[in-house]
């Protein structure tokens, strides 16, 4: 009798071990009690993760080293834009051609905006974030930056970024371009990303850009028609490929590596983190689904 009982108990366990395997496995980890969650390695230089409800730290690797960040600058871009007063999103810009000049120059990724048209704030912010387009970031700057030059409202613009980053308290971040593409003191860390990005995803029009798969824009040409262009896919191919994920931006460089911003939410919890320098696009998003299996599993 005490032997039937050792085996009945032995079978639950094996059972218990087996369910809670098989949980793992679906990425069901909400059961696992959070001292037997395991900390993840990630090829990325730098990790951070956040309860985005409260700030508090879930992850850390480097946190705090600054890197270059690549085009993950733009969330900071886009939360400049959408800081401003009286904002207007339906304003319509009209692109330059030294918009286009410069995304030739530099080889960057653009939302290949065609010089002459009438493209809406909106439209421009779409551009920014899903394509990364280096060209609508420039807009943007050149928009909203103040001065009577395009080189002194670009200026004024990134001036505005760096003010941002020191009203959220962040003392390792530094802006030195409106894109990413930097002069050497373009930097962050992940602590520091994951909290600009926080911040930005306040905002209901970020919100729903940073999670939008496709945007097909319609622009106003020289001549008054309208211009339907080719749709912009967004990069953060963790919108379809993480359950969950509402956003929010990539980057990469040659010195930057592979970055990328991320966030989910399951079961009304939000996961926000950050991954700097990672080896490749796939490696990144490997990266950022351990750190988001461990956040929510570390939530419980």
């Amino acid at each position: 009798m005490i032997n039937g009982i050792k085996g009945i108990r032995l079978r639950r366990a094996v059972a218990v071990a087996v369910t809670s395997g098989a949980m793992l496995a679906t990425g069901a980890l909400t059961a696992a009690p959070a001292q037997a969650v395991t900390t993840p390695s990630i090829v990325a230089k730098g990790g951070y993760v956040m309860n985005n409800a409260n700030g508090s730290s879930l992850y850390t690797k480097a946190a705090d080293t600054k890197r270059s960040t690549g085009s993950t600058t733009k969330i900071m871009t886009a939360k400049v834009v959408l800081a401003q007063s009286n904002l207007n999103l339906d304003a319509k810009v009209t692109i330059k051609k030294v918009y286009s000049d410069y995304v030739v120059a530099n080889n960057a990724s653009q939302a290949h905006l065609i010089v002459g048209d009438k493209v809406t704030v909106r439209q421009l912010l779409y551009g920014l974030m899903l394509p990364s387009g280096c060209d609508a970031a420039y807009a943007l700057a050149d928009k909203y930056g103040t001065g009577t030059s395009v080189s002194t409202r670009v200026k004024s613009f990134i001036g505005k970024m760096n003010t941002a980053a020191t009203k959220l308290g962040l003392t390792h971040t530094h802006f030195d371009s409106f894109d990413g593409i930097g002069n050497g003191t373009n930097y962050s860390t992940p602590r520091d990303l994951t909290k600009i990005a926080s911040s930005a995803m306040k905002n209901s029009t970020f919100r729903t850009v940073v999670k939008t798969k496709s945007y097909t824009a319609k622009t106003v040409t020289k001549t008054g028609s309208t211009r339907t262009m080719s749709p912009w896919t967004n990069t953060n191919t963790l919108l379809s490929n993480y359950s969950g994920t509402i956003g929010v931006k990539t980057g990469s460089g040659p010195e930057a590596g592979y970055c990328l911003v991320f966030a989910a939410t399951r079961n009304g919890k939000t996961v926000i983190g950050t991954v700097l320098s990672s080896t490749s696009v796939t490696q990144r998003e490997t990266d950022a689904k351990k750190l988001l299996n461990y956040g929510f599993a570390k939530l419980g």
